[in-house]
């Protein structure tokens, strides 16, 4: 915030921010006839779209005081984009202006009355937004003055041409140091004490209590040639600290983390042991406990060899620009004795590549140390928000204490993860730490020729061809980039033409990146398939502005130019966007061949971008007006990351507190995807435990069958576009145990994990049957021995006994069939009441087992609802299964396996009734007994001492009694002072609860919402309500291809629901014999409250679930037409082209617009149709007519009538491209 004063005396307090799409009106509303002669006609729009920075400057009422843009590349056309540097040195040989360290304004506007001050304060935010820039350039016509308000801060240094027709202009410059003054970096001296430590007492008072009041100052008398202090000083006085130290603890970090990029931080020795012996590597192949599944960050600097880290020591001397960095950090590295590091393993995400850790080894380095470490680091906050910018005193500080330890070359500081990234180890590395970690801190390495600010991006030449190869020699994908420069150095574009374009990074005339980039040919694909315009204005980028992005290869010691390197690309390359695609690893983990590319370590400054949903079109009833093939043509799934101009300079917020979900359940992918797609957001420390994994493996291939009923949140397809292991470190193993006081979890392997915020939601999986152990031939009944049937299974485990709670188990169990011939012989036992039974048995019979051969064994219900609920559609199932041969068993109870004998493997199964029992021979049994809490994961929560009462217990928001731990799903119930113990989470849409659950958590993480300080009251103790859809699907005996969709409830049969006076009604087609049924419920608001399909013929069930919740009249007055006959078929009735537009992603989008327009007021004296309705219901108006016949006839005489259609057919044009089936204005 900043008081500006007019010369009026008038006073604002205003603060700067970023441009948004909804402050062009405004704007455009301070554009003043000189504001053209100044910078010309400009397209807003355009502008905003191409800048690399715009900054809108507003005050406390958030009305638009000024605005300003900035590009990379001279307005005017002096200059081409991509090569202006040579202009500006011949303009002024002692600018050093160079493309990192320099923009342009290309345009300025302001309120009149406060234009000076507003002008100030937009360019002291632009230098504080970007640490590297020093110079703003401002060029104009030589013929117009600049005006009284930049004139305060641009100074002419001279004239140049133009390119395009002759005219001279003006160039004005602004310079850093005019608004932040250069500070002053020395070595500490003992009377800095008095003012270092109180700005040192704001951080932190536990030092003071352990070492003493004076610890400051003795740490300073204590320097010598193994620790050094530095201080930072403004007019005299100390503001900034840092206590570096020689002695750092190499062999933990040597057992911790993985160095070999770095050597270890050790000098080269001809005695290091960098690999395993043969005998060693071939005795240590076993499985590891922890894999991080970082598909994105597997390829690239697998061990980029230490020449490339090393430059010329005499090029460190190059001039740096002095600003400060603020902040106050510790480091436990050089004082391991001190401090007792507790054992465990850290899971924190890798900012750049290695290869997977292979084994336990660890190499083993002989040299002397290279590294120093930042014990301490503090500045004064003050100079942080007014004085300097944070990330130049980084480097100042660096580059004195470099100077320090001449022979050194790596700075080293540890951070605990739960630190915000603060901006000195912005310009560091993280390391990748290996599975048994045992430091819980973060590790961050900074090379010496970081410093060096010489990098230079261009366009690659024959003669680079040495350095890349070189650069890539250690890099999976070395050939396909290598030849990707050959092809470049040879025609500029790839044999099928499409333009190809290499560039390098260098820095001291050696090559230390290379990218790759292509001409995006698939643009209207991605337009269609992907939510880019959340990112980008797509009408104002050209179609060769679009790149895609191939290869990216960048030293780690530079990796903090790595948006700098992506920026030049953009100009450079004259593009505007830059896309990169992840396509999933093959079953066998290994990347597709036909579209592998070296996968970016600069993924982090990419922003993902979600998929959009797709209609399911029929082509052939649309005909010539179906979407084009570039829209509706299959390719291989892909998750898309973006940048344009606009993202180059805009910050990410790096979150390293370290999340652990547990449980891969749909609420657990729902979290991280929402987690995940958070673009502002950069989490470097997600990690999922899960017992197989992550889902989407594709085990089962494509086929359509699969044994598991589907809730539909996620399928093989959403798995792909997500790419959740680019972000997520997966750990593969079964939670135990939940240390609380020490945080961490314990897995089934005795490994640890250690957390910040546990997520749990694991969910209820389906549990071995426990016999009841009756004797059936004493002839017992199921009522003699129901009680039994409740323990717990505590025995040995058959091993043709399955229990199938994901992919993975149905794939063991098909695998096992294969091996043992259970197609053509053999009698296949499928127990329990659940659709999944049912699902199952249509997936034995595709495959081959014969309906003789199946035995479908139903338990006594334990209530009157069964998994259908629809008698209609059990009546045509349990016709399918006689004519397949099935047989059905009801109220039959498990008593024994073998005849109470060694159960492994099971040859039969008897089961009481309530009459006589049954015994049953069998090669495999399928059991889908009661689900549950998994037992070791119920022991886990008790011997945490967490809350269960049958279900693990949670509150609104999701918490256990432990403030750090919630918990989601199906495992949980709400507290019982809510009073709701019939509703839980069980009875809502899972992909909706992970959502909630995720914005619940945000709320810690993302600056840009409002903090909560103190828990909300919550006098009336009520749940919360979720409305999206609990949807059940999946294919049925018979082949009958099924669908169920309703609003959450609490269960109840169909037959009392009928009943309710209040039930609505119901259309139903078709018939289930034929295979044709369709059902909607429409409840009393006219609204569509349940959906049912059963059908022989696959269907568009991603369409018809958008049918959930729409009104009747939006499906083209479905119940009068209905009820005059007209529709006889709800599968045709909904492949008509008028209803594609409501199957579209946007049309929810569209539904809240018009309602916008209907609750605002348009019309001054008028009340908005909103406030009409309200009238009407408070009898405020009096009526001689029908109140609906009086608010559609109020409706049409209105503004709002044309308002709705003029966005109707906005909406239609907007997405022409996806509904061309749709007219609209000029099309006819």
């Amino acid at each position: 915030m900043s008081i500006l004063t007019s010369p009026g005396g008038k006073v604002e307090v205003v603060h700067c921010r970023r441009t948004e799409s909804q402050d062009i009106q405004c704007i455009k509303n301070l554009i003043r006839k000189f504001t053209q002669k100044l910078f010309g006609r400009l397209n807003i729009i355009y502008l905003l779209e191409k800048a690399n920075l715009a900054v809108t400057l507003c005050n406390d009422k958030e009305e638009i005081m000024a605005h300003a843009a900035f590009l990379d590349y001279p307005n005017w056309n002096v200059a081409k984009q991509d090569n202006w540097v040579s202009v500006f040195h011949e303009l002024d040989s002692e600018i050093a202006c160079t493309p990192l360290n320099t923009l342009f304004m290309h345009f300025f506007v302001a309120v009149d009355e406060y234009a000076t001050g507003c002008c100030k304060e937009i360019i002291r935010t632009v230098f504080k937004a970007v640490p590297e820039l020093h110079f703003i350039f401002l060029i104009v016509p030589t013929y117009v003055s600049i005006g009284s308000a930049l004139i305060t801060v641009f100074d002419q240094v001279g004239t140049v041409p133009c390119l395009t027709y002759e005219e001279d202009f003006a160039v004005h410059i602004c310079h850093r140091h005019s608004h932040y003054p250069r500070l002053h970096i020395r070595k500490a001296r003992v009377e800095d004490h008095d003012d270092l430590m109180p700005i040192f007492m704001r951080y932190d008072h536990t030092v003071k209590e352990i070492y003493g009041e004076y610890f400051l100052a003795e740490l300073i008398e204590a320097q010598d040639e193994e620790h050094h202090t530095v201080v930072c000083e403004v007019e005299g006085m100390a503001v900034g600290f840092m206590s570096v130290c020689s002695r750092v603890n190499l062999p933990l970090l040597h057992k911790c983390f993985e160095l070999g990029p770095f050597h270890g931080f050790c000098v080269p020795h001809p005695d290091d042991i960098l690999e395993p012996s043969r005998e060693a590597s071939i005795q240590g192949r076993e499985v590891l406990l922890i894999i991080c599944e970082k598909a994105i960050l597997n390829t690239i600097f697998h061990n980029i060899p230490c020449k490339t880290a090393m430059l010329p020591s005499e090029l460190l001397n190059a001039s740096l620009c002095q600003e400060m960095d603020i902040e106050e950090r510790s480091s436990m590295l050089s004082s391991p004795d001190e401090e007792e590091l507790s054992p465990g393993c850290s899971t924190a995400a890798a900012s750049f590549l290695f290869p997977e850790e292979s084994t336990h080894f660890h190499p083993i380095y002989m040299g002397e140390s290279e590294a120093f470490c930042i014990q301490i680091f503090f500045i004064d906050e003050k100079y942080e928000t007014r004085q300097v910018l944070i990330s130049r005193l980084s480097l100042d500080f660096m580059n004195f204490v470099f100077r320090l330890f001449p022979d050194k070359k790596f700075c080293l500081i540890s951070v605990p993860p739960l630190t915000p990234e603060f901006v000195l180890i912005q310009n560091f590395v993280k390391i990748v730490p290996f599975s048994n970690c045992t430091l819980e801190h973060d590790l961050y390495v900074f090379h010496q020729a970081g410093l060096l600010r010489s990098i230079k991006i261009r366009l690659a030449t024959f003669s680079d061809t040495s350095g890349v190869e070189n650069l890539v020699s250690t890099l999976l994908l070395r050939k396909k980039i290598l030849e990707d420069l050959a092809q470049y150095n040879k025609a500029c574009r790839d044999p099928d033409g499409t333009a190809l374009q290499v560039f390098v990074a260098e820095v001291a005339e050696q090559i230390v990146g290379i990218a790759v980039i292509r001409k995006e040919m698939d643009i209207e694909y991605i337009r269609s398939h992907y939510n880019i315009e959340d990112f980008i204005c797509f009408s104002h980028h050209q179609q060769e502005e679009h790149g895609r992005l191939h290869h990216f290869v960048l030293n780690p010691i530079f990796q903090h130019y790595s948006k700098f390197f992506l920026k030049e690309i953009l100009r450079l390359g004259y593009k505007s966007c830059l896309y990169y695609r992840v396509y999933p690893q093959s079953q066998e983990g290994k990347l597709q061949n036909l579209y592998s590319h070296s996968l970016t370590s600069a993924l982090h400054y990419l922003v993902p971008v979600r998929p959009r949903r797709q209609i399911v079109y029929p082509l052939e009833k649309l005909g010539i007006n179906a979407p084009s093939k570039e829209v509706s043509k299959d390719q291989l799934d892909y998750a898309l990351y973006h940048t344009n101009r606009k993202l180059t300079l805009e910050p990410k917020v790096s979150i390293n507190a370290r999340v652990v979900v547990v449980g891969a359940s749909s609420v657990g992918i729902s979290f991280l995807e929402t987690l995940v797609f958070c673009s502002h957001l950069k989490f470097n420390n997600l990690t999922l435990i899960s017992t197989h994994g992550l889902p989407g493996k594709k085990l089962l291939g494509s086929e359509q069958r699969k044994f598991l009923a589907s809730d539909l949140c996620f399928n093989d397809k959403d798995y792909a576009l997500m790419s959740l292991n680019s972000w997520v470190n997966v750990v593969v193993g079964r939670m135990t145990g939940i240390d609380r006081a020490a945080k961490h979890v314990v897995l089934s392997n005795n490994k640890i994990v250690f957390y910040d915020h546990l997520i749990l939601c694991t969910g209820q999986q389906y549990q071995v049957p426990c016999p009841t152990g009756a004797d059936i031939s004493q002839h017992l009944t199921n009522r003699e021995v129901l009680k039994f049937s409740k323990l717990r299974y505590t025995g040995q485990v058959p091993c043709n006994l399955f229990i199938l709670n994901d992919e993975e188990d149905c794939f063991k169990a098909l695998t096992w069939m294969k091996s043992n011939s259970i197609f053509t012989e053999g009698n296949v036992i499928v127990y329990g009441n659940t659709i999944d039974v049912y699902t199952t048995v249509e997936t034995l019979l595709h495959i081959g087992v014969r309906g003789t051969c199946i035995h479908l064994v139903h338990p006594p219900a334990d209530s009157n609802i069964t998994c259908l609920n629809n008698y209609s559609v059990e009546s045509a199932v349990g016709d399918a299964l006689k004519a397949a041969g099935v047989t059905v068993y009801h109220d039959a109870l498990l008593a024994q396996w073998n005849d109470g004998l060694n159960p492994d493997p099971i040859h039969s199964a008897g089961f009481t009734t309530p009459t006589k029992p049954f015994r049953l021979e069998c090669l495999i049994f399928f059991s889908f007994w009661k689900k549950n809490v998994d037992y070791e994961t119920f022991k886990a929560f008790n011997d945490a001492c967490l809350v269960y009462d049958g279900r693990l217990v949670i509150d609104t928001d999701f918490h256990t009694n432990d403030v750090a731990i919630r918990a989601a799903g199906s495992l949980t119930k709400f507290s019982n002072r809510y009073y709701s113990n019939e509703w839980t989470h069980s009875n809502f849409s899972s992909k909706e609860i992970g959502f909630q659950l995720a914005a619940a958590m945000l709320r810690l993480f993302d600056p840009t919402i409002e903090p909560v300080t103190e828990p909300p009251v919550d006098p009336d103790w009520l749940i919360p309500t979720y409305k999206g859809a609990k949807i059940q699907g999946g294919i049925l005996p018979g082949s009958y291809h099924y669908l169920h969709i309703s609003k959450p409830a609490i269960p109840s049969p169909l037959e009392i629901q009928r009943a309710q006076p209040d039930f609505g009604s119901e259309i139903i087609t078709g018939n289930v014999k034929d295979g044709t049924y369709f059902r909607l419920h429409i409840n009393k608001y006219k609204m569509v409250e349940t959906i049912t399909c059963l059908s022989k013929a696959p269907f568009p069930v991603s369409n018809y679930i958008q049918l959930f919740g729409q009104h009747e009249r939006v499906l083209n007055n479905l119940c009068i037409r209905y009820e005059d006959k007209q529709i006889t078929d709800l599968y045709s009735y909904f492949t008509e082209p008028w209803c594609m537009a409501i199957f579209h992603d946007r049309f929810i989008d569209l539904k809240k617009e018009l309602r916008q327009i209907l609750i605002s007021k348009q019309e001054e004296n008028l009340p908005s149709m909103e406030q009409l309705v309200h009238q009407v219901e408070d009898e405020e108006i009096i009526l001689n007519e029908k109140p609906q016949k009086y608010l559609q006839r109020a409706f049409e005489d209105s503004i709002y009538k044309n308002l709705l259609e003029r966005g109707i057919l906005d909406y239609l044009h907007h997405n022409k491209y996806h509904l061309p089936m749709y007219a609209w204005p000029g099309i006819i």
